[in-house]
Order: C-alpha cells, then sequence, then structure tokens
C-alpha cells in the first residue's frame, strides 16, 4: 500500500528574516541527459511510447552511474542554497522543543504498557515498557545499536506483545527497506527467544489466547527468475509455538494452504484472537483495500489436521475493520452507509445477515474507526481535517459525543483486550502539540505518560477552512495555515500540499517545519480532494479509477483559488504530493503547469501504466487498475504523470525525491520521470533527481534523515519562488 509519508517541514525566525532577499529563482547545473531508448506497447489498440524503459533495471551499472550523477548534482544544488543549512537547524531546534515522540502505545491487562519512543535529539524510535501509567520506564528494543555496528539505519516496524506480558513480537528492517523480520523478545530478561523469521514485513500478527504460541503471515521466498510481481503472491499465515525453531512453524491459512476457501493469489491472510473469546477470526486483504474475507473457527481447531473454516463474508460486503469480544465480533462496513457504520455479530451464529447495527456516523461527519472498551465502544469521528470521539453504549446507535481539551485529531490507543473502561488518546493540533490524555466518561485528563513541553515561542497562526468550486461546482475543503495578520498581496510562498487515494484523508497535526514556514510568512494549503474519505466512501470513489481526473482537477481548481485569493501567484505558488499523492502532483503539473513556480513529487508513483509489474505495484491493482484491463487501461494511461509529458512544454522546477530502498514505489518511477521532464521542458528551471542511498518510502527514516529531507524540500521551494539566493560556486 502506498500510504502517506508524514514529513516534518520545519525553521529561529531572526536567522530567516536575513535571507529573506528576493532573488531571480536560477536553473540547477546541468547533469547529462538520460540517453532515449525508444520501447513501444500496443496495449487494447493505443501506442504506448516508454523512452526510459530501461530504469526500471535498477540493478544495470549504466541505470546506477545515471542515478549517482543525478542524486550527486542535486546534493550539490541543494547544498549551494544559502537558507539550507540554516533551515535544518531550526528544524532540528524546534523538533526537539516539541520533547519526546510517542507513538503506538499498546496498554494490556494487568497494566502492562508498550510504545514506541524516540528521545528529544535521537534519531530512531525504541521500543520501551512500563508498569502502569507513572511506572518506571524500560528499554526493550533499540535498533540504533544495530546501526551503530553496521552503519545502515535500522527500524522497528511494528511490535505486539502477547496477553501475559511475558513476550512481544517485534519486526525490525533496515535502510528504509521495511523488509522486516520477525524477533520474539522475553519481556524480563531482554532477550530474544529463538531465532529470527525471515519476510515477515507487516504486523498480521496474532497471540493465541494462551499466549504460548502466535500466529503470523510470511512472505514466500523468491526463486531465481521470479517477477518482482510474485513478492506477495501466495503468502502464508504460520502458526509457532514460542521457543520453536521457525522451521516447526506449521502453515495454517492462506491460497495454498486453506485450498478450499477459493482464496486469490494476493489475499494476504492474518488471525485474529482475544483472551476472553473461544473464536479465531481469519481476515484477507490485498494489502491494500481493506475490504476482503472474513471466516470463523475455534481456536481448538487448530490442533486439528484441518480447520473448519466457517465464511461470514466476502469483499463485496465492504467490511473494512472488525474487533473480536466474547462471542460478538465488531464490523465497520460503509454497505449502505457511505459514511461508514458498526455492526455487531453473534459467532455462535455466524451469518451476516443476522449482524446489528450498534454505532451509526452522526450526520455530516465519518465514522472513521473503533475501539471497544470493557463497556462500550469509542469511536473516531471525522469532521473535515478534525477528528472527534464519541462514546456508544448498549442500545444507543447515535453515540454520545465526547468533548476535547482542544480542537483537533484524536487518535485511539490500543486496549487489544478490552480490559480497561477508560480509554488512552492522543489529541493532535494544527497548532497544538500532541498530547496523550487518558479518558474517563467524558473527561480527559494527564496521564503522565508523556512529558509535555512548553509551545515553543512561534507566531500567532490562522487555522481557515475553506470550499472550493471545482471544473464540475463539486465543494472541495481545504484548510489553510498562515501567520495572523498576512497581507494577501500575491507574494506569499505558498505550497498547496494533496494525498487523495484509498480514502485517506488530510488530518490535523502539529509540524515543527510547517510553523516555521508559515513564520516566515508562508501559506500552508491542505486539499482533500476527490479519493480523500473526508466525506465517506462516495467522495473517495470520486476519485478512484475512471473517476481518478476529479483528483487533479480538483487540485488546478485549488491552486486557482490560491492565486484569485491573492495568497500566491504563479510565481510563489508551490505544490507537492506523497507517494499515492504522486498522481495528484504530477498530474496537476502535468494539466497547469503554468500555475506554479516549483513542484515536489516525493516518492510519488510516476508511471501507472507499468507499475502493477513491480512488487507492490500489483497489490494496487484494485486502487488504481490494471492496464491489462481493457476497461481499466484508459483511466492508467490518463493518471500516468510520465505518460503525460509533453515536449517543448515550460515546466515548473520540480525536485523529485526517492529512497533506493523503497519497496512500495520502485525508485525507477521518479527517475523515468525525472529523465522525461529533462527533456521536455523548455523553461530552463530545474528537474532535479534527490536520492538517498540508505532510505525506503520514508516509514524507517530517522529523524537526522527526516530533518535534512524537510530542508532540502523547503529551500528548493524558496529558491524557486525567489526568496533566496544559491551561493556562488
Amino acid at each position: 500500500m502506498l500510504l502517506p509519508t508524514l514529513i516534518k517541514r520545519p525553521f529561529t525566525l531572526p536567522l530567516l528574516l536575513a535571507v529573506a532577499v528576493l532573488a531571480a529563482p536560477v536553473a540547477a547545473h546541468a547533469v547529462a541527459a538520460a540517453p532515449v531508448q525508444d520501447v513501444s506497447d500496443v496495449l487494447h489498440g493505443v501506442t504506448v511510447k516508454d523512452p526510459y524503459r530501461y530504469f526500471e533495471n535498477v540493478k544495470d551499472p549504466k541505470v546506477q552511474s545515471w542515478l549517482k550523477e543525478q542524486g550527486d548534482s542535486a546534493r550539490k544544488e541543494l547544498d549551494r542554497i544559502g537558507l539550507r543549512s540554516l533551515l535544518e537547524q531550526r528544524i532540528a531546534e524546534i523538533s526537539a522543543a516539541t520533547g519526546d515522540d510517542i507513538r503506538g502505545i499498546t496498554r494490556m491487562a494487568g497494566d502492562h504498557i508498550y510504545y514506541l519512543k524516540r528521545g528529544r535529539g535521537e534519531k530512531q524510535f525504541k521500543l520501551m515498557t512500563r508498569d502502569g501509567l507513572q511506572g518506571a520506564e524500560r528499554v526493550l528494543v533499540d535498533p540504533e545499536l544495530e546501526a551503530k555496528r553496521t552503519g545502515v539505519p535500522h527500524a522497528i516496524n511494528y511490535f505486539v506483545p502477547a496477553w501475559d506480558g511475558k513476550h512481544v513480537a517485534y519486526g525490525v528492517s533496515a535502510g528504509g527497506s521495511e523488509d522486516a523480520s520477525l524477533y520474539i523478545l522475553d519481556v524480563e530478561t531482554g532477550k530474544t527467544v529463538g531465532e529470527p523469521i525471515p519476510r515477515v514485513h507487516e504486523a498480521l500478527i496474532g497471540w493465541l489466547p494462551d499466549s504460548k504460541s502466535l500466529t503470523y503471515n510470511q512472505l514466500k521466498p523468491l526463486k531465481p527468475g521470479d517477477a518482482e510481481s510474485e513478492t506477495y503472491l501466495d503468502s502464508k499465515v504460520m502458526w509457532l509455538k514460542v521457543g520453536d525453531t521457525a522451521a516447526q512453524a506449521k502453515p495454517v491459512f492462506g491460497p495454498t494452504v486453506t485450498t478450499d476457501l477459493g482464496l486469490a493469489r494476493l489475499d494476504v491472510g492474518a488471525i485474529i484472537f482475544n483472551p476472553g473469546s473461544r473464536w479465531m477470526i481469519a481476515r484477507t486483504t490485498d494489502t491494500t483495500l481493506p475490504e476482503g474475507y472474513l471466516f470463523v473457527a475455534d481456536v481448538a481447531d487448530l490442533n486439528k489436521p484441518t480447520v473448519a473454516w466457517k465464511k461470514i463474508s466476502s469483499f463485496d460486503d465492504k467490511i473494512t475493520d472488525v474487533d473480536l469480544k466474547g462471542n460478538d465480533l465488531y464490523l465497520l462496513t460503509h454497505a449502505g452507509a457511505p459514511r461508514n457504520r458498526v455492526l455487531k455479530l453473534d459467532l455462535r451464529h455466524p451469518e451476516l445477515k443476522l449482524a446489528r447495527e450498534v454505532a451509526a456516523a452522526p450526520a455530516d461527519a465519518v465514522l472513521e474507526k473503533f475501539s471497544l472498551t470493557r463497556d462500550a465502544l469509542i469511536a473516531e469521528i471525522r469532521e473535515g481535517t478534525s477528528i472527534v470521539l464519541r462514546r456508544y453504549t448498549a442500545g444507543d446507535t447515535k453515540g454520545q459525543s465526547i468533548p476535547a481539551p482542544f480542537k483537533g485529531a484524536a487518535s485511539l490507543q490500543n486496549d487489544p483486550a478490552h480490559a480497561y473502561s477508560d480509554v488512552l488518546y492522543t489529541l493532535n493540533g494544527w497548532t497544538e502539540l500532541p498530547r496523550t490524555l487518558l479518558l474517563k466518561g467524558k473527561v480527559s485528563s494527564d496521564p503522565g505518560l508523556r512529558v509535555n513541553p512548553p509551545m515553543p515561542s512561534l507566531p500567532e497562526v490562522e487555522v481557515v477552512d475553506v470550499k472550493v468550486p471545482s471544473y464540475d461546482g463539486a465543494m472541495v475543503p481545504m484548510t489553510l495555515l498562515y501567520k495572523k495578520g498576512l497581507k494577501r498581496d500575491g507574494s506569499n510562498p505558498t505550497l498547496l500540499d494533496g494525498y487523495a487515494a484509498y480514502g485517506f484523508s488530510q488530518t490535523a497535526y502539529f509540524s515543527p517545519a510547517s510553523m516555521a514556514w508559515i513564520e516566515r510568512g508562508g501559506v500552508l494549503a491542505y486539499a482533500n480532494v476527490r479519493g480523500s474519505g473526508v466525506y465517506g466512501d462516495d467522495w473517495y470513489r470520486a476519485g478512484f479509477k475512471a473517476t481518478k481526473p476529479n483528483t487533479w482537477k480538483d487540485g488546478v481548481a485549488c491552486a486557482k483559488y490560491l492565486i484569485a485569493e491573492g495568497y500566491a501567484t504563479p510565481k510563489t505558488l508551490g505544490v507537492m504530493g506523497t507517494s499515492a499523492g504522486g498522481i495528484f502532483v504530477g498530474r496537476t503539473v502535468t494539466t497547469a503547469p503554468e500555475l506554479f513556480a516549483a513542484a515536489i513529487f516525493n516518492v510519488g508513483i510516476m508511471d501507472t501504466v507499468r507499475a502493477e509489474d513491480s512488487a507492490n505495484g500489483i497489490t494496487n491493482i484494485s486502487e488504481f487498475g490494471s492496464a491489462k484491463n481493457p476497461q481499466e487501461f484508459p483511466a492508467l494511461l490518463e493518471m500516468s504523470t510520465y505518460h503525460n509529458i509533453k515536449d517543448n512544454t515550460a515546466y515548473p522546477a520540480v525536485m523529485l525525491v526517492h529512497g533506493m530502498n523503497d519497496p512500495r514505489v520502485d525508485v525507477w518511477h521518479s527517475a523515468k520521470t525525472a529523465a522525461r521532464l529533462q527533456a521536455a521542458t523548455s523553461s530552463g528551471k530545474p528537474i532535479m533527481l534527490r536520492l538517498d542511498m540508505q532510505a525506503g518510502h520514508g516509514i524507517g527514516s530517522t529523524a537526522t534523515q527526516r530533518y535534512a529531507l524537510s530542508a532540502d524540500i523547503y529551500s528548493f521551494l524558496l529558491w524557486q519562488m525567489g526568496k533566496v539566493k544559491q551561493a556562488d560556486n
């Protein structure tokens, strides 16, 4: 799945004002043009040209050489921007002032608490534990130790504690690759049990109720000559007893294991358990869309030669999340409810038609997620870029709103055993530091889990929600952030940011870099164009496959709005998209290049026609379509930035960002697009390929890597908007 990567965009004010000089943007130093090697395919009667197909063989020495030259050139040009080093310093400074970063809090029965923590000034997240909210903190896993030993960044990808708190399963990968191996840690001794298990990339881990064994999803090893698109096919759910070797694990679910269930090769399975339930739930997705199969069986059946799985639902039933409690299975679905609802099914009679609604979305809001407590259901309710909490008790399908200390986005923390009546959640805001709170009834208090530093000295920020009329009259929600008193004279450096895939929406969060950009007089515009889920499934489907053009047409409308309202001009407007947001940014730029001074294509999917031949690309057919399908091919060709670049066109300055170890969007997407833009543009503005040899999709990047990337992005934009100069060679 092409998950959105959160880039902390950080800047002190005196440092920035000293370099606030208007300057004409200058083209970057020229690099060697990539040779054209014409390849043409005839797809469903259409001739599709691909002059840089050879870049898909990233291991080719000539391709490696070109990539290195591009990366080195970009590094030299970025380092010459006068503001760049000050930006990186300011990023680290503001980030340090926000305190420790704590994520993934999991609260187990017996008051055992686990979480990931990146301490102030540290590079990477560590796995921590404590007994009780005020208990002493203890480090369980520090990936920096391995990074120092090998010289390669390591990251914890996931962790799942056992119900009894004696063990925790966790995954670690290197160099941003996300190619995680599974480890099992003895919490008391701090030592690993058994050997690492390779190719366990996701947190599809299920501890059995007795905590003596667990299940996990493992990818198959590729054989010599296997296509990369085989990577995620035919995965297996394995059952392992703690202390056994990986060779002793037993396959219990998957397309090649449970062959009578009608699973497709891309159905990736997980088994869900709960200590208070006799049942286990097998769930599949294609790793991209959350809908899939659900099956139920008795946990005791794992000891039998075959498990008697009973089917509950399939993709067409539109179930996107589940949770298990006793005899009841709770189902989040958009079937008959575009803004979602929660159903409850008694597993003693596991027929979906018998499920009953227990939670409905309020009018004009979206029920995005839910969590079960000991005696209630708590839901996350989206209201634009904000998320509020709502409590549903037995018989109350409408629920009761829960007040929050400030307006922002609430995110429920994990209570997988449903052991508590109170709830831990984190509240984050555009202008508020994240706080982790304990909710009892309707009262939120600070449980002392994180230290709350004072807010750094920053300007007063306006947060304005607007609705922009698109080409067809659809009203597109956009949130603007800027310094109070901003003059709308078109001179403000302005960045339009969009994602718009999988139904993911732009959401309020505090970014030190964003504050620094605003501190400098900049404007940030977060657009929830069609393809996001800000208004539920209907809005998402309006930017999906054949309707995907709405995504970038909405983007163009938002850009025109920012110009018409005096926030920016085409000389001071930039646009950015990340990952699947590459379609948003790439096609917005290729549709209306005259609107922008600069653009950031950040680990973007750029060639949607060829994407499905890659390892992760095949998993995204359900989101974007297949070029092999004559009905879906036209939309794929239209949404492909690479194929819509036109010769002799005055494109804005573009910086393409990528990590060489990216497992989600292969680096050749950016390489092919950079080469094509460099050959096609007539503007004289730079087309740069910024590469990180020890990064991937951004998920495993260290704090240092993130700071450097943010400094590069913002200094590039300011340079091309004429706000700063480059130093002479």
